[in-house]
């Protein structure tokens, strides 16, 4: 696949499930999975898809779960986007068009949706806007959970189920709701395990 794939490099103790997944790497653009990355054994559970300049970096050890649905990863041209390593992504779809970064040991869950842009112009007077987004090590992002674009989770927080994530959220704070808001604190999540 790699032979075929320009830009596209799987390390070798990568899951061999890989095989069934999309990948759409248009020339220019980068994808690294690498060792002990894995899958579920699905045709087109995992579609991927870089545009020119882009890349994506999938972090030693990182699940992408695919039983509740796809893990869609879309980077546009020019951004990057880099996950774990230790990562569990589970039937989340990530948009970057500038930069999206996902810490060490982290979830983002079923339904979940990170977008670091607006996704179009609101009108003639109204351009797309983008800005990064960064979460933090051993952070926990529910099912059904949006976050949008300029926000920052800090290490080990903890976002509700069906949140609106429109602001950042500290370190150690758990947060909910829409808008999501800090309505606790979340102590070390790093003995935490998926």
């Amino acid at each position: 696949m790699c032979r075929r794939i320009p830009g596209l490099e799987i390390h070798p103790r990568a899951a061999n499930a890989f095989a069934l997944a999309t990948f759409h790497v248009e020339p220019g653009g980068r994808v690294r999975v690498e060792a002990g990355v894995a899958t579920e054994r699905r045709p087109d559970a995992v579609r991927i898809h870089v545009h020119p300049g882009a890349e994506l970096v999938i972090g030693e050890g990182t699940w992408l779960r695919t039983e509740l649905g796809p893990v869609t990863m879309h980077v546009y041209p020019g951004a990057r986007m880099t996950i774990g390593p230790a990562c569990l992504l589970n039937g989340c779809q990530l948009s970057a068009k500038s930069a999206l970064s996902i810490g060490r040991s982290s979830m983002v869950g079923p339904g979940s949706r990170l977008f670091d842009a607006d996704q179009h112009d609101l009108d003639g007077d109204t351009p797309e806007r983008s800005a990064p987004i960064r979460v933090g090590d051993h952070v926990w992002i529910a099912s059904d959970v949006t976050v949008l674009r300029g926000v920052e989770i800090g290490d080990h927080a903890v976002v509700g189920a069906q949140s609106l994530v429109t602001r950042s959220i500290p370190p150690h704070g758990l947060a909910f709701g829409a808008p999501a808001v800090v309505r606790g604190r979340v102590g070390d999540r790093s003995t935490v395990t998926h």
